[in-house]
């Protein structure tokens, strides 16, 4: 049976889309160090990245945009982005693990696992390359927009952030569905 692991990043940011992995890793292979991305440095997470591309049998990176979060809601988003990942893979699985209580709308099997990230290998895998994928994006966001620290807190909420969406404003990125967005515009009017 081939069981591909889902998993996104970026619930909770105030800011950026949400990216979505999923994974289906080769059984006969092991990858050691596999963790809950949140578990580990920023430097572990980029030597897995690497060698869970170069290993898996087949790997694929979704997402949802910010317009579709503010949309949707980010409940929805996010497994928009996971469906979009699964539907993505280069091989069809006949089985996806997906990391929480919410399984993506998918014409495949799919089992959802309360803390699936910290006890099964594909969703670990693709909470490793979503992170490293989300955090690649947030610093390249923070060229555009240096004000805000985007690639220090990823988007998240931080005290940093949130004085500076108060002094500025929300920018192209920001999720204007989130109430700290929306009170940052209610205080420029």
């Amino acid at each position: 049976m081939i069981e591909a692991g889902v998993d996104e990043v970026g619930r909770g940011p105030l800011a950026g889309p949400i990216i979505s992995a999923a994974v289906i890793l080769d059984s006969s292979l092991q990858i050691n160090g596999l963790d809950d991305s949140k578990k580990l440095s920023e430097k572990k997470r980029l030597e897995l990245d690497i060698k869970i591309k170069k290993s898996a049998v087949a790997w694929n990176i979704a997402s949802a945009t910010i317009e579709e979060i503010d949309s949707l809601n980010i409940l929805q988003a996010s497994l928009l982005s996971m469906k979009r990942a699964v539907e993505g893979l280069q091989i069809r699985p006949d089985k996806v693990v997906c990391d929480g209580i919410h399984k993506p709308n998918i014409l495949i099997e799919c089992e959802a696992i309360v803390k699936g990230d910290s006890c099964i290998k594909s969703i670990m895998a693709a909470s490793i390359i979503a992170k490293v994928a989300r955090d690649k994006l947030m610093k390249d966001f923070d060229a555009v927009y240096p004000a805000y620290g985007f690639k220090k807190h990823k988007g998240y909420p931080t005290k940093f952030h949130l004085d500076a969406l108060e002094l500025l404003g929300p920018c192209k990125i920001h999720r204007l569905s989130f109430k700290p967005v929306k009170r940052s515009i209610k205080a420029e009017l």
